[in-house]
């Protein structure tokens, strides 16, 4: 083994690039280029047809040679889970050679479970635990069962069910081998949360039936494990959101992946004495949350880009209400450039409103999460505001809303004015909001119509379904030509020709049937304007 981990050295020693002229140089990078694939792929032949001649003897003689050295053990541990790992993300050999790349993944699980014992038996108690070692184990295991060429799902039925005759699923094996190794760690548990979260996720939305319902079950353990450090398991409940979202928007997870989670959670809630309410309350939370992102999915593949900004909507008025402010911005910025490809540039500005409500004008440092567009040049909450002000200023110019740019103007001045004290900011923006002013009297604004549109039944999905949304309709657009465009998207919709709330009938029913007819906005004057001469305009 430790001439194996010399020969990889010596394949990744074969790049080192010389100086040389750009074409030559080139030349040189296809040829070392070919000549390190061509050494990589003899190093992991050698050592896969060394370890497949290896029985358990001869993995335990290896350990033994160590002696009591037992940091030789974990060097050689650490630098062979890190090996294997880097060479199970490289695809040595191309994805159609499944022969030997199934063959590469059956001795390199072989090795995994055999290293695992030795966890087990050397690093497991108080006195030896090795944290980093258990760690890299963990992550090792992981990736070798999400790896590609282990998605059974992703081949022709033929050649799945060759492989499954042949090799079974390895899948399901080392993802066993994954729960019974978490279970060892006993009072190490704590340790791993919430680190481990991620990636005990991502083995869960394999699409395996078997592997899902060992596994999911860890969720409950970490749960009940914070729960008895910390009485609560609010890290293990924000670390398993904020990677659901990743994971979902990635592709991964289904609609039998929502019903077992729920099932399988809720079983081991309700037996627990003291999660049974709250571990109900946070499943129903995830459930809820699983949903919103699987809709959010579905439809981001929809041309119409309509339906894209209310399923948007959707998800992040969840996030807002459980109160995961990082997410909810993630998604605010998603619904900013919908708005933006469709020129919506005044929704775009009260979209980004949103963010910036969320801030103070002081010198608070900013979060992280707060500042998630690169563009944004800002190390206090004041600053991020002024960008986010600005910024919101330019949206409300291009849709023409010069009031709400004005308002927002007059607070940004004062804050040049009296705060920061930046007279050529002040200068510049009183400019433009004299340009506003000019704006409002002199240039013609079309009133747009507006349409109050409700979609019943639960053919909709579910961020449509049974509720009603105010359209603005666009520039000098009929109601008829709304509709038109409403039942495009909506083949098979019913128009209903009533404006009274539909019955629990059709509610309820599996059809799909629109509602749709004008609304006009109610004009509520300033008590300023009461009895005076003001231009229409500015009414």
């Amino acid at each position: 083994m430790a001439r194996l981990h010399m020969l990889k050295e010596k394949v990744n020693e074969s790049v080192i690039i010389p100086h040389f002229t750009s074409h030559s140089r080139t030349r040189y990078l296809r040829v070392t280029h070919f000549r390190r694939e061509r050494l990589l792929g003899s190093f992991v032949a050698c050592m896969t047809g060394t370890l497949r001649q290896m029985d358990d003897y001869h993995y335990t003689h290896l350990i033994s040679t160590f002696g009591k050295m037992r940091t030789d053990v974990v060097d050689f541990l650490m630098e062979t889970f890190i090996m294997f790992k880097d060479l199970i993300g490289k695809n040595v050999y191309p994805a159609d050679w499944v022969i030997m790349n199934m063959m590469q993944n059956k001795v390199f699980l072989r090795a995994i479970n055999q290293y695992a014992s030795v966890l087990n038996k050397k690093f497991l108690d108080q006195t030896n635990f090795e944290l980093q070692l258990w760690n890299n184990y963990f992550h090792l295991a992981v990736a070798f069962l999400t790896q590609e060429s282990l998605q059974l799902e992703n081949f022709s039925s033929d050649k799945r069910a060759k492989i499954f005759h042949k090799y079974q699923d390895m899948r399901r094996q080392i993802g066993f081998e994954i729960r019974d190794m978490w279970y060892n760690l006993g009072p190490h548990k704590i340790k791993f949360i919430p680190e481990m979260v991620g990636p005990i996720l991502e083995m869960t939305l394999v699409p395996e039936i078997e592997l899902r319902k060992a596994t999911i079950p860890i969720f409950f353990d970490m749960m009940q494990c914070e729960f008895h450090f910390r009485r609560c398991f609010q890290t293990f409940e924000n670390e398993i959101i904020t990677k659901l979202d990743h994971e979902v928007e990635g592709g991964r997870g289904d609609e039998q992946y929502k019903i077992l989670f729920q099932k399988i959670l809720l079983e081991h809630c309700r037996k627990h004495k003291y999660l049974a309410k709250s571990g109900e309350t946070f499943v129903t939370l995830v459930v809820r949350l699983l949903e919103r992102l699987l809709d959010y999915r579905t439809i981001m593949h929809d041309e119409n880009k309509e339906n894209r900004m209310s399923c948007t909507v959707n998800v992040l008025n969840f996030y807002k209400e459980i109160e995961r402010e990082e997410m909810y911005i993630r998604y605010l910025y998603k619904l900013c450039d919908l708005h933006k490809e469709c020129d919506n540039y005044t929704e775009a500005g009260y979209t980004l409103l949103l963010h910036a409500k969320l801030l103070k004008w002081s010198e608070e440092a900013c979060a992280a999460h707060l500042t998630q567009r690169d563009g944004y040049q800002a190390s206090t909450q004041c600053q991020l505001k002024d960008q986010l002000y600005q910024e919101i200023i330019n949206y409300f110019d291009k849709g023409k809303m010069w009031e709400e740019a004005i308002i927002l103007g007059k607070e940004l001045a004062e804050q040049y004015e009296n705060e920061m004290f930046d007279f050529e900011q002040l200068s510049a923006l009183l400019r433009k909001q004299a340009q506003f002013y000019e704006n409002i009297v002199k240039v013609i604004r079309p009133k747009p119509d507006y349409f109050a549109v409700g979609y019943n039944g639960l053919g909709f999905p579910s961020f449509l379904r049974n509720k009603m949304f105010i359209y603005r309709g666009k520039e000098y657009e009929r109601r008829e030509d709304f509709e038109a465009r409403l039942l495009t998207q909506f083949p098979n919709a019913e128009k209903m020709k009533t404006t009274t709330p539909p019955s629990e009938d059709i509610r309820s029913s599996s059809g799909q049937y629109i509602q749709c007819f004008t609304v006009k906005p109610i004009l509520e004057l300033p008590p300023k304007f009461q009895n005076k001469p003001v231009s229409e305009q500015i009414v």
